[in-house]
């Protein structure tokens, strides 16, 4: 008589997300650290481009050491980041939309450089005036939307960020915190909010991925 041999069921395997972990709270600090350093590393860098080609004006001493005078733009970029990151698959569960489009981390990542181009772009580029300027970042920024998003939501709140950020810019630079050479939208350039919208797509999409796998229940917003 020939005995059966049956498997036990092992224990399911999880993907390399941080949705493994189970306890809600716990998750949403892994990922609203990962999101705070990731905001915190692009800031340095893009901040640092930016003051390379005199877009923005710093006192002299952030230039020999980045760190100093503008000691609030990494913690203030790397909260709202976090603040993005955190919101956007949330508000997808919300809404019953979840977000399935390109769900890689390689995708992620091309995202990350395309906004990097887009931001590197602002400051390189030499048009005639800034209106044609800012008419392309916002083609490219439409377009990063479109390759890497696709989503009503993530364009609802792209706009939304961006004007919110706009405006926090705005009030910033009228009460001489820092200042943008050649301003040509009241105190900054017109094409600010085509670098804020890129931007909250871009955390938007490393904020899903992050959170992918989670249940809506686990959502803890």
């Amino acid at each position: 008589m020939v005995e059966e041999e049956t498997e036990s069921p092992g224990p399911k395997k999880c993907g390399p997300y941080i949705s493994s972990v189970t306890s809600q709270s716990v998750n949403l600090m892994i990922r609203g650290v990962v999101l705070f350093f990731i905001g915190v590393f692009l800031a340095l860098v893009l901040n640092l481009l930016q003051i390379q080609r005199n877009v923005t004006l710093f006192p002299p001493d952030v230039i020999a050491s980045i760190f100093s005078s503008a000691w609030w733009v990494p913690p203030c970029c790397g909260t709202a980041s976090a603040v993005i990151g955190l919101l956007y698959p949330c508000i997808d569960r919300h809404l019953g939309e979840p977000h399935k489009f390109n769900r890689e981390w390689s995708n992620v990542m091309r995202c990350v450089a395309v906004f990097v181009g887009i931001n590197h772009a602002s400051a390189k580029l030499d048009f005639d005036n800034n209106i044609q300027l800012s008419l392309t970042l916002a083609a490219l920024s439409v377009g990063l939307w479109w390759t890497f998003d696709r989503s009503r939501s993530g364009f609802g709140l792209g706009v939304g960020i961006a004007f919110l950020a706009t405006v926090v810019t705005q009030l910033l630079v009228y009460n001489g915190v820092y200042q943008y050479t050649s301003p040509d939208f009241l105190y900054v350039r017109s094409w600010l909010p085509c670098i804020f919208f890129a931007g909250g797509i871009t955390m938007g999409n490393i904020g899903r991925q992050l959170a992918m796998g989670l249940k809506k229940s686990d959502c803890p917003c």
